[in-house]
Parts: structure tokens; sequence; C-alpha cells
């Protein structure tokens, strides 16, 4: 009995720490706000320097959106090696040092003597730090907000679109001032804040990777020693199989499975609300980035001038502010349920996409970018909650990694299709067409997820009315036992009142 109470007392003694909503907290949303703003933000504003790299290296549409690709790419295959890294080292260590990587491949790319050295540098490296940075980031705030965390990610989410507008019309302003060389030398210099942002994550004292890894640990191999007097004999006991006595070989096996579990939780794979709704990622990065990339060149086809065709993307980027913070208070009050929440918002914002080839004046064009940028920010402003809602946080770290992953593909080919579309049509607006195609095809996955979720409630409903109705039929028989009273057993009588029952009398 002690020994069981002991390993009670130590299952207790592995809960997760509460996160606590506030406080330091929000220091981890600043740091999250200013990484968002650093990371999608500059690939938001790299539209500005897309024209300009083109006509430099004189190369295709197609072209030079690799180089955009390539980091988009990279962000999403690198994420599952930054979840591992920051559970093995420390997510600040792993933050400062994508901030040194991202910087230093931005400042090569200064140099670069053809579009290929910018696919390595501001492409690839670019990439690859900017994954090192924003998912630990996005992880520990998952960790310190939980009852707020639907406007926690709201308002980081909120940095992307208030840097893109500001990083736009200063992007243009260096650009013109010291061409776009020095212009990229500029934002290398200003990405070496993301080393600050690192600084700011303080972990918790028990942070969710080591809880479970305790509990892995717990429940695979927990000894309990059980002694009986002579019988001092030390046996191991599987919680989940309390009869299934582990030999040495199973116990090296749940070691290596523990240590796996403990850099990436591979088992989210056969989860299938998890992949249906990372297929919804996959065709939602073929829409989400080619947009923003395609914006100012679009504009400039159409005869808008340079700074005008800047400030569309200052529009989409203030009224994108307006619906994460809205969108995401929205969520927070739990009206709907928030996967249906995001099923509209794609739905809308993959229309909007559809129209934008109507636009061709500058009025017409803010319209787009005003609507544009409210639907977009209601849709970022809730995907990672939802996420988060599928597997749960415990798991939130490994699934924000692997959904990465497999969202990778739709970052990398999209920007190039939409660029094909454009070289074949000689229209950039047939970039827009396929957007909206594919995110409309991505909330399709939404709405399937949306009825396995039901089904699953459902299901559990019944099971626990099964449960309960079994029990209550328990119930009714010990108490129709209790009632009878044999007259073998040489006790009781009847009471005066033949409405009372018999009571139950000692030998």
């Amino acid at each position: 009995m002690d020994s069981l109470k002991k390993v009670q007392r130590r299952r207790k003694d592995m809960a997760p720490t509460a996160a606590p909503d506030g406080g330091y907290a929000w220091f981890i949303l600043l740091s999250c706000f200013l990484v968002f703003g650093l990371t999608f933000g500059v690939i938001k504003s790299f539209g500005v320097f897309y024209v300009e790299i083109q006509q430099y290296f004189e190369t295709t549409a197609t072209g030079t959106s690799w180089i955009t690709s390539i980091a988009v790419a990279t962000i999403h295959v690198a994420a599952p090696v930054a979840s591992a890294l920051s559970a093995r080292c420390s997510h600040r260590s792993v933050v400062i040092t994508g901030g040194l990587i991202c910087s230093l491949g931005v400042m090569i790319g200064a140099f670069a003597n053809n579009v290929i050295e910018l696919y390595l540098t501001v492409g690839f490296l670019n990439g690859l730090g900017y994954a090192l940075t924003w998912t630990p980031t996005v992880t520990m705030l998952g960790l310190y907000f939980e009852r707020r965390r639907p406007m926690a990610n709201a308002l980081a989410s909120t940095g992307e679109c208030i840097l893109t507008f500001i990083l736009t019309p200063l992007f243009q302003l260096l650009i013109d001032t010291y061409s776009w060389r020095g212009a990229l030398l500029i934002l290398g210099a200003l990405q070496l804040n993301l080393c600050m942002c690192g600084m700011l994550l303080r972990p918790l004292r028990a942070t969710a990777y080591g809880t479970r890894v305790n509990e892995v640990k717990a429940v695979e191999t927990e000894e309990l020693r059980i002694s009986d007097g002579s019988d001092q004999s030390t046996v191991k006991v599987c919680l989940e199989d309390p009869e299934e006595i582990t030999n040495s070989k199973d116990s090296k096996t749940a070691d290596l499975r523990t240590k796996i579990l403990r850099y990436v939780d591979y088992t989210l794979i056969a989860n299938a609300q998890f992949m249906v709704y990372s297929m919804f990622g996959v065709f939602a990065a073929l829409g989400f980035f080619a947009p923003a990339l395609f914006l100012v060149p679009y504009a400039r086809s159409k005869g808008i001038e340079e700074y005008q065709a800047a400030a569309l993307m200052s529009i989409s980027a203030v009224l994108d502010v307006f619906g994460r913070v809205f969108f995401g208070w929205v969520a927070n009050l739990r009206l709907v349920e928030t996967v249906q929440q995001l099923t509209a918002t794609v739905i809308l914002l993959g229309s909007v996409l559809l129209l934008c080839p109507l636009a061709s004046s500058f009025p017409e064009l803010a319209a787009f970018s005003a609507a544009y940028g409210l639907v977009y920010g209601a849709t970022v402003s809730i995907h990672i909650t939802v996420l988060a809602e599928v597997v749960g946080v415990r798991r939130f770290g490994s699934a924000l990694g692997f959904f990465m992953l497999i969202r990778s593909s739709g970052g990398l080919l999209g920007p190039p299709i939409a660029g094909y579309f454009i070289d074949k049509m000689g229209n950039y607006g047939t970039g827009f067409i396929m957007a909206g195609v594919a995110l409309i095809v991505s909330a399709l996955f939404l709405l399937l997820l949306h009825q396995m979720t039901r089904r699953g409630q459902r299901s559990t409903k019944m099971q626990t009315d099964k449960m309960g109705q079994s029990l209550g039929d328990e119930v009714k028989d010990l108490s129709i036992d209790g009632e009878i009273v044999s007259d073998a057993d040489g006790c009781g009588g009847k009471s005066q009142d033949h409405h009372q029952t018999f009571k139950n009398c000692k030998d």
C-alpha cells in the first residue's frame, strides 16, 4: 500500500505546471509579436525587392519567386528540427542561434552575383534562421497561455501585419536610396533583433516537454517494490497492464521510445484528425504566400506608381491587424467552434482572391487590399489555436513541427506555380486565381475535420451513457439485494408498517 501511495504521489508531482496567463507571459507575447514581424512580416514585404531583383538579373517571375518559396519551404521543413533542438537544449538558445543565421544569410545575399546565390542565402539560410526562431517562440507562447490562448495567438500574430505596414514603404525607400543590395544589408542588421527576442524566453519551472517525458517513463516502466514479509523482491509492473511483467528487452525498447518521444512525438502520424488538418495546411500554404508576393508587381503592371503600389501592402497590413485582434477576440468568446470559424474565413479569403483580377485602378486595388487583409487576419489568427485543440497542449510542440513539415510542400510550390501561370498567361491576375482555388480546396479538409470531431464526440457520449446506464443497473441491483433479508440468517422481522423495508441486524 505504501508503494502504491508513493506511485500516486509521484504521478501528481509530474502534473504540468499551470499556464500563468499573465505576469511574465506578456513578455513572451511581446517576443512572439516581434518574431512574427521579423519573419513572416519580412516575407510579406519582400515583394518590393521582387521587381528590382527580376530586372537586375533579367530573370522570369518564376525564377525570382523561388527565393521566397525556398525560404518558406525551409521554415516548414526545419520546424521539426527546431522543436527537437528546443527540447534538447532550450528555446532561448535555439532562437538566438536562429537570429544569427538569418541575419548572416541576408547580409551575405547582399553580395550575390546571380539568382542561385540568392536562393542559398536569402532563401535557404534565411528560412533556416526563421524556423529556428519562429517555432520555439510560438511553442513557448502556447505553454504560457491556456485560458487566453486564442487571444494571445491573435495578438502575437499582429506583429506580422504591423511590421509589414512599416517595412514595405521602408524597404522601398531604402532601395531608392541604397539600391536593393544596401537594403538587404540593413535588413540583415535589423534581423539581429531576433536574438533579443530569444533572450526574453524564460522557461517555465516544468515545461510540457519534461512533463510528457516523465509521464511516458512512468507509464512504461514504473517500479513498485512489493514486500510481504520474507519476500523482498522487486517486481516491475506496467501501469497500463498490471498483469504484464516487462523483461529486459521490453525495457530497452521502452527506453528507446522514451528518448525519441522526448524530441519528436512520431505517434502524431497515426492521428487521423491531425493528418486531415495537415492536408488543410498544404493547400492553404499554396494560397497564403503568393498574393503578398505578387500584389506589388500586379499593381505596377496596371500602371500604379511605385509608392502607391507599396502602400497597398500597408493598407492590407492595417486591416490585417484589425482582423487578427477582432476575430481572435471572437474566438476567445467560444460563440462557435473554432474550426467552424476557420472554415468560414478560409472560404471568404479564397473568394476575395478570385475577385482580384477585376481590380485595375488604385481605388479598386486599395479596396481589394483592405478586404484581403481583413479576411487574411481573421484566418491566420486562429489556425494555430485549432491545431492546439486537435492534438492537445502537451503534444503541441511536436505537432507544430510536424504540421509545418507537412505544409512545406504547399509553401514550396505555391509561388512557383503562381509564377508559372503568370509567365504563361502574361498576367499577374492568374496567380491570384490559383491561390483562391487552393484556399477553397483547403476548406474542404476543414469540413471533413469538423465531421470527424462531431462523430468522435457522439461516440464518446454514447459510451458515457452506456457506462452510466450499466452503473445505474448495478446500483439498483445492490439496493434490491439490501432490502431482502433471509430468514435463514436468523435475524430480522417485519416492522409494524408494511411499507417499511426490513432492517439488517447483527448475528
